[in-house]
């Protein structure tokens, strides 16, 4: 595996497993697969019943009483679940759970998951954002229910997971509270841009190799709502919604922000950047908004989706004078 390939990886597991990184077929289903209500025993939506039934369709899971241990292989539902209070039922999470701090981190990966390492810790409930090879089979033939969360397609995607794991985990009002800030916040960010504000164009970098991301995807919802379009808009149906641009298309597109995720340790930096042939001309560049952020919010669809939007927002608004 490269260092390219690797760091990849490391830094957007949301778009690999979209891209069908682990042969699920519901990855790029979320927003059809992933209802918001969710029904208990008596129907009741608005309360924590068990049994329940959580999802629709093949992803659809009956659990039969409240988890009390729950292995997450998702970091995103690791993030997810520690916000609707039900941190204290996962006893284990995948190697790319860092966060938050108290998050039980394994070696354990939802990419390549070993069955008798996951059923170790005894879960009554394992959380992942697909399927790869037999993971919801083999668990099933122990007993282990498997809830599937497939990577978020829309901020109303990432709202229903939340209330999902909300009713899973016996955490219902918690979940809706969750959902409800995430909400507000969203609106309140979203007003700082004005009706009128010029369009902005950004390039976000995922990787030295220049994949990037288009405004269909999640992370473009984000920078759709901060009033910014995606240079790779224009960019043809090749590679899909990220694909891979050529430095002679970037020039030309010249974007207004450059934002970059594949920073870090010895990762890229801006004077990287700034350094590329001919990139010492581009916009973003010159006027000095060529943004690092965080390539763990950036990828992920959790609650944190808020504060990544902040941060675009704020660039957007310094952008603004200059437009």
């Amino acid at each position: 595996m490269t260092v390219s390939r690797l760091a990849l990886l490391a830094a957007l597991p949301l778009a690999l497993v979209a891209c069908g990184d682990g042969g699920d077929d519901t990855a790029g289903d979320a927003g059809g697969d992933t209802p918001a209500a969710t029904t208990g025993a008596d129907g009741d939506t608005d309360e924590a019943t068990f049994p329940v039934t959580v999802g629709s369709g093949d992803t659809a899971v009956e659990l039969t009483a409240e988890p009390e241990n729950i292995v997450s292989l998702s970091a995103t539902a690791t993030e997810m679940l520690f916000a609707v209070g039900a941190g204290d039922k996962v006893v284990a999470a995948d190697s790319f759970s860092n966060y938050p701090e108290d998050a039980p981190t394994t070696d354990l990966s939802g990419f390549e998951p070993n069955i008798e390492a996951i059923v170790g810790y005894a879960p009554d409930l394992v959380v992942a954002s697909n399927d790869p090879g037999e993971l919801v089979s083999s668990l099933e033939e122990v007993g282990v229910p498997t809830l599937i969360l497939a990577p978020a397609v829309t901020l109303d995607d990432s709202y229903a997971q939340i209330e999902q794991l909300g009713v899973a985990t016996g955490q219902v009002a918690e979940a809706a509270e969750v959902v409800g800030q995430m909400q507000g916040d969203i609106d309140e960010l979203v007003s700082q841009v004005p009706a009128d504000a010029p369009p902005v164009t950004y390039f976000h970098e995922l990787d030295p190799n220049l994949y990037t991301v288009t405004s269909n995807t999640f992370i473009g919802e984000l920078y759709s709502l901060a009033g910014m379009a995606s240079i790779a808009d224009d960019a043809g149906a090749a590679g899909g919604d990220y694909p891979q641009l050529s430095p002679e298309y970037i020039l030309t597109a010249d974007p207004d922000i450059i934002f970059f995720a594949d920073g870090g340790v010895g990762g890229v930096v801006a004077e990287d950047i700034a350094a590329r042939p001919g990139w010492d001309q581009l916009t973003a560049v010159q006027d000095d908004h060529v943004v690092e952020v965080d390539p763990d919010i950036a990828s992920r669809w959790g609650p944190r989706v808020v504060d990544y939007l902040r941060v675009v927002i704020e660039e957007r608004s310094a952008l603004a004078p200059a437009q």
